[in-house]
């Protein structure tokens, strides 16, 4: 064998050699993702779980394996399920709910994929929330009253209960929300006839408050009036009594000066009261009225 003969053999059980190591690496490093859990299973049974990201070194295939799961939250949603409320109506919903695996290898061995995961969650938020709607009525769920509403409420124990159910596979149950709530078409026209008799209800309340208000501003008003009134019907005695009274003070001081010009300013004031040109009167000659007109009063 020549020298260059030589030289190729080492150069190609070099060339193997290094091939070889590279593959052994290949097959034992691997990497982790930020996003992702890394189950190493031995001859199909996990033995270990990574959630931290970077590099890490196993056994080679098929000794041992990786399997990568999703850690991130994930959105579960299906098609709208008919559920009855505890007064027996029948009402629509369409949902989603909110999940992440917390324990990957209880997940791998119940089950196994995001499939079967979201098989089970549709038979746990569907028995959750059918539990929980049971417990109220239809008006505590769909009312005008804000006060009245308990969905919110409802919702919030439909995940605890779903949370319980879910750690069975390995996951928790993040949150579920309502995307519509609706109802058959059987139901519908009840409910909105419900509906409007409560709108109607608060519309009579609201008028019967105004109606008494009302009535009440306008009782104070008049209440106001008379008692205005009365005080100037008060005000206007008082200033015609003292008005009198000063017309009796002048009328008592003028005839005091002058009784006689006083007489006959009086007598004047009498003719003017009691005759005009219609008038006709007989009276005797000698009557007082009289005497300033015949002259005897001069």
């Amino acid at each position: 064998m020549t020298s260059s003969n030589k030289k190729n053999n080492k150069k190609f059980i070099l060339g193997v050699s290094l091939t070889l190591v590279l593959l052994a690496v290949t097959l034992m490093i691997y990497k982790v993702d930020v996003t992702e859990y890394a189950i190493v299973t031995q001859f199909g049974n996990p033995v270990a779980t990574i959630d931290k990201p970077g590099l890490r070194i196993k056994l080679p295939d098929p000794i041992q394996s990786v399997q990568r799961l999703d850690k991130r939250i994930q959105v579960y949603q299906t098609t709208p399920i008919e559920l009855l409320t505890l007064d027996k109506k029948s009402v629509s919903l369409d949902y989603y709910g909110t999940w992440k695996i917390i324990d990957p290898i209880l997940y791998l061995k119940t089950v196994k994929n995001q499939i079967g995961a979201e098989a089970r969650l549709m038979d746990v938020f569907s028995s959750s929330l059918s539990v929980q709607l049971g417990k109220y009525n239809l008006e505590q769920l769909v009312n005008i009253d804000a006060e009245k509403l308990e969905l919110d409420v409802m919702l919030n124990e439909a995940v605890a209960y779903a949370k319980e159910r879910a750690a069975e596979y390995g996951i928790e149950v993040v949150d579920a929300q309502i995307r519509v709530l609706n109802f058959p078409e059987a139901n519908k026209q009840s409910v909105y006839d419900r509906m409007s008799a409560e709108r109607e209800q608060m519309a009579q309340k609201y008028r019967s408050e105004g109606s008494e208000e009302a009535a009440k501003i306008r009782a104070d008003a008049e209440k106001e009036q008379q008692l205005i009134l009365a005080e100037a019907y008060k005000q206007v005695q008082q200033i015609k009594g003292e008005g009198d009274a000063e017309a009796i003070r002048i009328y008592g001081e003028a005839f005091q000066k002058d009784p006689k010009f006083y007489e006959f300013i009086r007598t004047l004031e009498t003719y003017e009261k009691t005759i005009d040109g219609n008038t006709t009167l007989i009276m005797p000659s000698t009557a007082e009225i009289l005497k300033y007109l015949s002259g005897a009063g001069n």
